[in-house]
């Protein structure tokens, strides 16, 4: 079974290829998801977290308030360090064990796995190869806006708390460009995937 792996910056378009792959019937262990069962109530990862920043982080409920979280982190390279340092691991964990599974059931021949900090969290030697989904800044910066509705300021200091593209693209076997249309990426995508049925 072959692991790809699939990265990019935050609105680089990940999870609209990930989409597209599903349609074609690829698995992917999506982190995002994984990262947020590990700091669900009663996890031990939310227990640290709250330790760590306060019950400020906290919704009415007892859960996670992502977004007031991501305002003291995306502009705190200290915090944002100390939040990886308890989520990271439990996240890497978790996503081995859902590669073991998958190449258990020997169903299918080719798995990706999408993770915006593939790189970054030393996920590589889990991928065969790694594919980059890159976007022109100015895209990426105006889709980030959009999506989260933030102002540039903010938008700004979460791509800048990333990893920029530039030297993501140092480590890709593959990069996709998503500066285009939905349908110049399906085919890029397209083109890829023969690779697995030649």
């Amino acid at each position: 079974m072959r692991v790809i792996g699939l990265t990019g910056g935050i609105a680089s378009g990940k999870s609209t290829t990930t989409n597209i792959l599903r349609k074609y019937g690829y698995p992917v262990i999506d982190a995002d998801i994984i990262a947020r069962e590990i700091v669900e109530v009663g996890e031990p990862a939310l227990k640290e977290i709250v330790d760590y920043f306060g019950n400020e982080i906290l919704n009415c409920d007892g859960s996670l308030n992502r977004r007031q979280l991501g305002k003291i982190v995306f502009s705190d390279q200290h915090k944002l360090k100390a939040l990886n340092q308890i989520t990271h691991k439990r996240i890497n964990d978790r996503i081995k064990h859902t590669i073991e599974t998958y190449a258990k059931s020997k169903a299918y021949d080719v798995v990706f796995l999408d993770a915006a900090l593939l790189i970054e969290m030393n996920m590589r030697k889990l991928v065969d190869e790694l594919w980059l989904v890159s976007v022109n800044p100015e895209i990426q910066l105006n889709r980030l806006m959009e999506r989260d509705d933030i102002n540039l300021e903010e938008a700004k200091n979460r791509i800048n708390s990333q990893m920029t593209l530039k030297e993501k693209q140092k480590f890709a076997d593959v990069i996709i460009d998503n500066s285009g249309s939905y349908s110049e990426l399906e085919e890029q995508l397209k083109i890829e995937l023969k690779r697995f049925h030649s």
